[in-house]
């Protein structure tokens, strides 16, 4: 063999094992980030479209690998639960949940519980007395307080009908700790009124589409209706379609809950009155950081409190000036 071809093949080799010491170096890299993974209802929701937008904002910033799961129904408590399983299996450092089923989940926290998996749970309460029944352990709540915006809602509702007035609900998944939370505190204040009757109250399961039509359904047994109190965003933009076709644009109050990017532009537009906002993204924010704290040793504060606030046509004018 030659000098110059020796000397070649020396020069190849050289590179190669540099190169596998680069790649060794990155793999290494990567494997001491810990895995974080953030389990939501389902992934075609605005709300926690923006929930996700905050987490890996949060990931990104402190340096953490950011694993993000749904089904694709809110209702699908099974998925959501085989989801938990899958990633305890993978032995995530951390697993940040919005439970689809407040009791439903409890089975998955235990499993987490005895892998040694800190679980944060985020915008659902867990069902306290069975969580402590079966002596589960949640790292922390993170969230706004749903009875106090049921509270606020009811409050707006009946300032903007001076007091007298009938009232349809629409109600969130039957049994679903989010939901219950803002109707109780929706009945705290209208349950105290004389003047102030709910007409109907029914589930729209979360759904847009059901919104609509129940609603529609609504409106056809109780044409006399002056507002709607809608728990969430969609069922309320799924009635604003059912009061537009009926031709009774303007003629009912419609409150929701989340202040989704849609339901701003309708309180703008003057097609909802109102919707109690919740900062979704901040949720995310703030589920990744205190994580993060968790798996560096750090304790954590047993609930992390987001911001609640009305959003009205008024406030959102204010900013936009």
């Amino acid at each position: 063999m030659s000098k110059s071809i020796h000397f070649l093949l020396t020069i190849i080799l050289t590179m190669a094992i540099v190169m596998i010491s680069c790649q060794r170096g990155n793999q290494g890299d990567n494997s001491s980030q810990p895995t974080i993974a953030l389990v939501m209802k389902t992934l075609n929701n605005p709300f926690f479209i923006d929930m996700q937008a905050g987490a890996e904002e949060a990931a990104a910033e402190l340096g953490v690998r950011l694993l993000v799961q749904a089904a694709e129904r809110e209702v699908d408590v099974e998925k959501q639960m085989q989801i938990i399983e899958n990633l305890i299996q993978r032995k995530v450092a951390a697993i940040c949940v919005t439970p689809s089923g407040s009791k439903e989940i409890v089975p998955a926290i235990l499993k987490a519980n005895k892998a040694g998996i800190p679980i944060l749970i985020i915008d659902t309460r867990v069902d306290e007395e069975m969580l402590i029944a079966a002596t589960g352990k949640i790292a922390t709540f993170i969230g706004s307080d749903n009875i106090e915006g049921g509270r606020i809602a009811a409050n707006f509702v009946v300032e903007q009908l001076g007091g007298v007035g009938k009232i349809a609900i629409l109600e969130g998944i039957p049994g679903h700790e989010t939901g219950d939370a803002r109707l109780s505190g929706f009945h705290e204040i209208i349950d105290q009124l004389d003047g102030i009757e709910i007409a109907t109250s029914q589930t729209a399961n979360w759904e847009r589409d059901q919104g609509f039509t129940v609603f529609q359904n609504m409106l056809q047994s109780h044409p006399d209706i002056d507002a709607l109190f809608a728990c969430s965003d969609l069922m309320a933009l799924g009635a604003v379609e059912a009061i537009r076709a009926a031709g009774r644009t303007g003629d009912i109050l419609v409150v929701g809950f989340d202040a989704l990017a849609d339901a701003r532009d309708a309180i703008l537009a003057g097609t909802m009155t109102g919707s109690v906002a919740q900062h979704p993204e901040d949720m995310g924010r703030k589920a990744i950081e205190n994580a993060k704290r968790l798996l560096d040793g750090a304790a954590i504060p047993a609930t992390v409190p987001i911001q609640i606030e009305l959003i009205t046509r008024n406030k959102l004018s204010a900013k936009a000036d």
